[in-house]
């Protein structure tokens, strides 16, 4: 799913830098705040997070993608978005009647698309995963712009194997990162 988004982001002229965070070494968020304190914006931990950090403080679209993992994100995206509190100012202000933290200067607020697949059949099986997601958007400044979901995941490859053609789903997936490329 996710070739076909970046094939379509491409086609529109974005440029896509991919990142897996599975294959980064990203530690745990230890909550110790220096990344408010005493270094504003530099997390005390010397990981991949670093310079992640720069590439998303950068991004006009960020795109999750996960599968469903116990009714949520695996636990290596989820660090990762613990991860980005150095993006945001340790103060609070309210947007939207809720209390936030602001963007630090130089973040882009950006947009973001969740990607995911699930092996459960039912579409709601990913309600927990698109809240968390949305407010996630709320906290980070980002604009959440939609998420591509896809129950059956494990089936599809079955079908591709059994001669099954799945093209007009990936073909929308692909028409999907066009839009949003542009």
């Amino acid at each position: 799913m996710l070739r076909y988004l970046e094939e379509g982001l491409r086609e529109a002229g974005a440029e896509v830098t991919r990142r897996d965070v599975y294959r980064l070494d990203i530690k745990p968020c230890l909550g110790c705040f220096s990344c408010w304190t005493s270094s504003p914006g530099k997390c005390a931990q010397d990981d991949d997070m670093r310079s992640l950090l720069a590439e998303v403080a950068q991004s006009d679209l960020l795109v999750l993608a996960t599968p469903v993992y116990v009714d949520g994100m695996t636990g290596p995206l989820k660090t990762f978005l613990d991860r980005m509190v150095p993006l945001l100012k340790g103060r609070f202000e309210i947007r939207d009647d809720h209390c936030r933290h602001p963007l630090r200067e130089g973040v882009k607020a950006g947009k973001l698309v969740l990607v995911s697949a699930s092996g459960l059949t039912e579409m709601d099986n990913f309600d927990p995963l698109v809240a968390h997601v949305k407010a996630a958007c709320k906290n980070f400044g980002r604009e959440y712009v939609g998420a591509i979901l896809r129950p059956y995941g494990w089936y599809i490859g079955q079908l591709q194997r059994n001669g099954f053609s799945v093209d007009s789903v990936l073909q929308a997936i692909k028409a999907a990162g066009v839009h949003l490329g542009k």
